[in-house]
């Protein structure tokens, strides 16, 4: 049996082709991985650190963000992740 290697998509390609159909997609070392949602303990403990980071920012008054829907690029990587806080 032969199998055939997926081709690797670069990050400005899979920044060109994620779709906006409600699913999450990240790019895994050139690879196009589909995420589930995340759900049960792992969406609480996102919440809470959300909740504290956000307490904290507006407490010191520093000009920071919370994005939820940022795409990170690690620098040594063909890899875009979406992660849960930034």
């Amino acid at each position: 049996m032969t199998r055939t290697l997926p081709k690797l998509v670069t990050y400005e390609k899979f920044i060109e082709w994620l779709p906006n159909d409600g699913k999450r997609y990240e790019l895994h070392d050139g690879v196009i991985v589909e995420m589930s949602q995340p759900t049960g303990k792992h969406e609480k403990v996102t919440s809470f650190l959300t909740l504290e980071l956000a307490v904290q920012v507006r407490s010191l008054g520093v000009p920071y963000l919370l994005p939820k829907t940022a795409l990170v690029k690690p620098l040594d990587k063909n890899s875009g992740y979406f992660p849960d806080i930034l």
